[in-house]
């Protein structure tokens, strides 16, 4: 597994992140078995970076990841153990009036940090990433609870996901220690990071751009998705080539699409299959080329660039 330096930090991870979301699948023991086996699986074939929220399958996902570092212990200082917080769904059970929201407050950030090591079994996080942009989030406040969380020992580095580059820059301003990712969908459906400025900025200040949701409109349908039959069609005629070109699968291709930027992307791979896992690592040995990357971005436009 190729390995990338996270930001402008010390810290080696795996290309390819390991996203945990779904490795408790409906809790049940044997899905429970099934998500052990694939994070095994991951780390068996060099995915040394695992990628986690307090939300994921309202915590389960933690304490099984918890639970596997409870019988291996050893583990821990081999990875690189990444949690997000700031999303706060409806809970009728404990107040009926509050709807599904965003807090960055100070209280529920480090509640939500204290909750994720609990589960994790772990004293400290890698990397704590505010999960999604709180619209009313006071920017001082965060900066005060990250230094909080730092000083505590029980968070080394602090990143963001979902971000947009103004939201970025206004934390940078107030924070004294780096911001080191910012986590955000792209794929071949939504490449809106490729012209919002969000890879730019993650080049100009080091910040290493992490991909959820990587094979979307391609292996999956893409959140919200808009693409026509047409879209697809051509998308998909030209993946066949390249495919054929580079002898392996459409979606390995996809990966190796977004490995080609210069921001140096990380994609997370998060299916539970331990074939699919170890097989991702393929698009990083592909020599694919400029032109690919451009007609598949013409494949993806129905145009060619101005």
């Amino acid at each position: 597994m190729q390995k990338k330096l996270i930001g402008n930090s010390g810290i080696e991870s795996s290309r390819f992140i390991y996203g945990c979301m779904r490795i408790a699948g409906d809790n049940s023991e044997s899905d429970r078995q099934k998500g052990k086996q694939a994070i095994m699986a991951a780390f068996d074939a060099g995915y040394n970076h695992f990628d986690h929220a307090d939300i994921y399958g309202g915590g389960a996902c933690e304490s099984l990841f918890g639970e596997i570092l409870t019988e291996k212990p050893e583990l821990r200082e081999q990875i690189i153990l990444t949690s997000k917080a700031g999303i706060r769904p409806r809970n009728v059970d404990i107040d009926s009036y509050a709807p599904t929201r965003y807090d960055f407050s100070r209280e529920y950030i480090l509640k939500s940090v204290e909750g994720s090591l609990q589960r994790l079994n772990t004293d400290y996080l890698d990397m704590f990433l505010l999960h999604r942009p709180d619209y009313l989030f006071d920017v001082r406040e965060v900066a005060e609870t990250f230094a909080l969380l730092k000083a505590s020992g029980k968070v080394k580095h602090f990143g963001v996901s979902n971000f947009k580059p103004s939201q970025v820059e206004l934390l940078r301003s107030a924070l004294s220690m780096p911001l080191l990712v910012n986590q955000v969908e792209i794929n071949i459906h939504n490449i809106d990071t490729l012209i919002d400025g969000t890879l730019d900025q993650c080049q100009q200040h080091s910040i290493t751009p992490i991909a959820w949701c990587p094979l979307g409109g391609v292996a999956y349908s893409a959140w919200g998705n808009t693409f026509s039959v047409a879209d697809e069609q051509r998308i998909e005629n030209e993946l066949a080539k390249q495919s054929e070109k580079y002898e392996c699968a459409p979606w390995q291709v996809i990966l190796a699409w977004l490995l080609k930027h210069p921001a140096g992307i990380c994609p997370i791979v998060g299916s539970t299959t331990p074939e699919r896992i170890v097989a991702a690592k393929k698009a990083s040995e592909l020599t694919y080329s400029r032109e690919d990357w451009y007609r598949l971005l013409e494949a993806r436009n129905g145009q060619a660039v101005p």
